[in-house]
């Protein structure tokens, strides 16, 4: 697992979570390290609306990865979580749901989780 604290040109902050070493996707213009103090270049024509399309279909991506990875415990993720943290379970991906003061309390635990608003209906395997 690997995590990267990643920002937009607009200033806006968010975590990256992935399996392994992220490889280019080819509808994403370019990642800009922060390390150069050049003012990031913008390709003729794109405005707001590609680099939102952009934001968008990584989401997207994102939770199908996540579905396709992970085993949906639905509300018995605290438990199920707080199982795998304390090794009374084997270890393994899952997701679930939690409310905000469960998702406190794990993190409170030393448990590391995520939370993210995605609707119940993108979390379908579709095979």
């Amino acid at each position: 697992m690997i995590v990267f604290d990643l920002s937009c040109p607009n200033q806006h902050r968010f975590e990256g979570w992935f399996a392994s070493n992220v490889s280019r996707l080819p509808s994403v213009s370019r990642v800009k390290t922060g390390a150069s103090e050049r003012a990031p270049r913008r390709a003729p024509g794109l405005g707001p609306q590609h680099y939102a399309n952009v934001g968008t279909e990584v989401l997207t991506r994102l939770v199908e990865h996540i579905v396709e990875n992970t085993e949906d415990v639905g509300p018995a993720f605290p438990e199920e979580a707080r199982k795998i943290h304390y090794r009374e379970v084997p270890e393994r991906r899952i997701r679930g749901t939690a409310s905000r003061e469960e998702v406190e309390s794990l993190k409170d635990e030393g448990i590391e989780v995520v939370a993210l608003p995605v609707p119940a209906h993108r979390l379908v395997k579709s095979h």
